[in-house]
């Protein structure tokens, strides 16, 4: 799934070691819709991709892809949005207008494909009008 939206809060930096010895870090963020009504949406990067969120800015417009998943505990369920990428909405419109560029680009090279001439002019000369009203 993804979305775009403002960041407006980025909170501290998680780290520790599991219980296989492997150490992890996430970090979680909030992110504010651009909608009507507005919704706020807490996410978090795991590993490496936490690095992304040093390079961006609060207030920024970004979109996040990002994947559900629930898990039960004592009967008790909780939502996990787990965000796979944030970048920040500029590079994506760009990506998107050199896209648009290079299909306009095409078009206007496409050949033009003229009609000759004999089928340019239609004239009803000597043909009657087969409508019955």
């Amino acid at each position: 799934m993804e979305i775009i939206g403002k960041l407006i809060q980025k909170m501290p930096m998680q780290s520790g070691i599991s219980k296989t010895g492997n150490s992890w870090q996430k970090q979680e963020f909030v992110i504010e819709t651009l909608e009507q009504y507005p919704r706020k949406i807490c996410a978090n990067l795991w590993g490496e991709r936490t690095a992304v969120l040093e390079t961006l800015n609060i207030d920024d417009k970004v979109v996040m892809s990002f994947d559900l998943e629930s898990r039960e505990f004592n009967g008790k369920w909780y939502t996990d949005v787990k965000a796979s990428k944030i970048e920040p909405v500029a590079t994506n419109l760009q990506q998107g207008q050199q896209t648009q560029q290079t299909a306009s680009t095409a078009t206007a090279a496409a050949p033009t494909h003229e009609l000759p001439e004999e089928f340019e002019t239609f004239t009803d000369e000597g043909v009657g009008d087969d409508l019955p009203f």
